[in-house]
């Protein structure tokens, strides 16, 4: 074998060995290598902005107006379920027809006879468009009784319905509440959440309020259910551990489910429905 065919031959194996590690390392890529998803910190997957737009939950939009604010249209405190504690509640209306907050943080404060602040709670929650809801603070520790309480908002992000529609059908029956006569537990509240809606939810928060003759509320907590599909009715008991003051005439039960998160909708069979477009 002369010069140059030896030559010729070091260059077909150098292009032989280059093109094989070239397709081994191609082919480790593609097989290592994660899905776009709307959670990656990149702009991909025809997204208008970083993990929103496009297949992902819309991106923030700027209003010539800005919204209307949040009224509470009603507020109260309880003792807790332990010395010293407390448990508050404020049903609040937002009056926007297709702004809701997708994510907004929310602030109790509850204070002294003086107006001095005792406690201070921070919780994030949301709201939907035209919504009355229930927002609940419980077990909150103060050293003294206090005698007001005052709920405020902020970091809200909002979201812009296209043409909102009312929630998913819904509903809760066979409602009822009984003191016990036996047992680690003063009292229970039982009944039946109805999905009656085509969406199957990862998580459904029902709140439970408890009213006497007048309207006025007596006692209050929540309880989860996880896995609620389509069509199904899910029993729920919701049990008291100790006494408190009054007559209860009537029972309240609210569902809260989080329409604005895209993994609070489970998958099943069938490609998930959208709820809503948003612009």
């Amino acid at each position: 074998m002369n010069p140059i065919q030896r030559t010729r031959k070091r260059i077909s194996v150098v292009l032989i060995v280059t093109l094989f590690l070239g397709g081994v390392g191609t082919a480790l890529y593609f097989a290592l290598r994660s899905e776009p998803t709307c959670y990656d910190g990149k702009r991909n997957q025809g997204e208008e902005q970083s993990d929103c737009g496009g297949p992902c939950p819309p991106c923030a939009v700027a209003y010539d107006a800005p919204p209307e604010p949040f009224s509470v249209e009603e507020s109260a405190i309880l003792p807790g379920g332990q010395p010293e504690t407390y448990d508050v509640l404020a049903r609040v209306r937002n009056p926007n027809d297709e702004l809701g907050a997708s994510v907004m943080t929310y602030h109790f404060v509850l204070k002294g006879q003086d107006g001095e602040v005792l406690v201070e709670d921070e919780e994030v929650g949301f709201i939907l468009p035209q919504e009355t809801k229930t927002f609940l603070g419980i077990g909150l520790s103060a050293e003294s009784k206090p005698v007001s309480a005052e709920i405020s908002f902020s970091d809200i992000e909002w979201q812009k319905f296209d043409g909102y529609q009312a929630k998913p059908p819904m509903s809760v029956i066979n409602k009822r509440y009984e003191e016990l006569s036996s047992g680690p537990f003063f009292s229970e509240a039982i009944g039946t959440f109805a999905n009656d809606s085509t969406f199957d939810f990862k998580s459904v928060l029902l709140k439970i309020v408890l009213r006497d003759a007048n309207g006025d509320p007596i006692a209050f907590n929540q309880t989860e259910m996880n896995t609620v599909l389509s069509g199904e009715y899910r029993d729920f008991i919701l049990r008291f551990p100790d006494s408190f003051p009054g007559q209860v005439a009537s029972m309240d039960v609210e569902p809260d489910i989080d329409f604005f998160r895209d993994e609070n909708f489970v998958e099943r069979y069938r490609p998930r429905e959208q709820y809503q477009e948003f612009r």
